[in-house]
């Protein structure tokens, strides 16, 4: 089963859906971050989770 680590991004009320989405964006691009939920709320924010998978290497034994 993968493992994934997660990080929080909060895109406050005043941004726009343009700019909310060149954010995340560039999130995926340069972190291997993909989108795993978002919230909006009622006062117009969201709250987005972003996660990635961590790949754990394994030790060569000689």
């Amino acid at each position: 089963m993968p493992e994934y680590e997660f990080v929080d991004v909060y895109v406050p009320r005043g941004v726009s859906r343009k700019e909310a989405t060149r954010l995340l964006t560039d999130h995926a691009e340069y972190g291997h971050w993909e989108l795993d939920r978002l919230s909006l709320r009622r006062d117009g924010s969201r709250k987005v989770r972003l996660r990635r998978r961590i790949i754990r290497q394994v030790r060569a034994t000689w």
